[in-house]
């Protein structure tokens, strides 16, 4: 088991609904111009976040893994898109795939959210929330979120508090 970077924290989800949960609180205290990357293997419910992301962000689309279009829009009724990336089958050493994704525009109009995010790393912003996600066992994930930057930071003292109460180690 990985020790955690400072101000992370890991949670075990006990069910797909438990996970979609966590991702409705992330969702919502995300704003315009804030990303969540995603990491986990085949199976270990990153879509399931993604769709709770959305719901809690504020989103009334249905979401989808956009694995064969690589991003989908979610509307948000007044602040923007969430934009849902799927990096799987891209690189970051190609001008081509980058330019399909249009981060720019992403990061500007919406929230981004990205699955296989490892996969173009390079490409991403420097501060965003990292969500690595591992298979446990058919009803268990396992989740450790790491923030990158100060506004993260923030961002992942809330969830603390939303998911655990105030209680602390510290």
């Amino acid at each position: 088991m990985p020790i955690l970077a400072p101000h992370a924290f890991e949670f075990f989800s006990r069910s797909p609904e438990q996970t979609r949960r966590v991702g409705v609180r992330l969702g919502s205290l995300l704003q315009k111009g804030q990303s969540v990357l995603l990491s986990g293997d085949l199976g270990s419910g990153k879509t399931t976040l993604v769709q709770g992301i959305a719901q809690g962000w504020g989103s009334p689309d249905n979401v989808t893994s956009p694995t064969f279009v690589i991003m989908n829009e979610y509307r948000h009724p007044v602040n923007g898109s969430l934009f849902h990336a799927d990096a799987y089958r891209l690189s970051a050493e190609s001008p081509f795939d980058l330019e399909i994704l249009d981060l720019d525009r992403a990061l500007r109009d919406g929230v981004l959210v990205v699955e296989w995010a490892e996969r173009i790393g390079k490409a991403l912003p420097r501060e965003h929330l990292l969500v690595e996600m591992f298979y446990s066992s058919p009803d268990q994930r396992h989740l450790i979120i790491t923030p990158k930057g100060k506004a993260y930071q923030a961002i992942t003292k809330k969830m603390q508090q939303a998911l655990f109460g105030n209680w602390s180690l510290v």
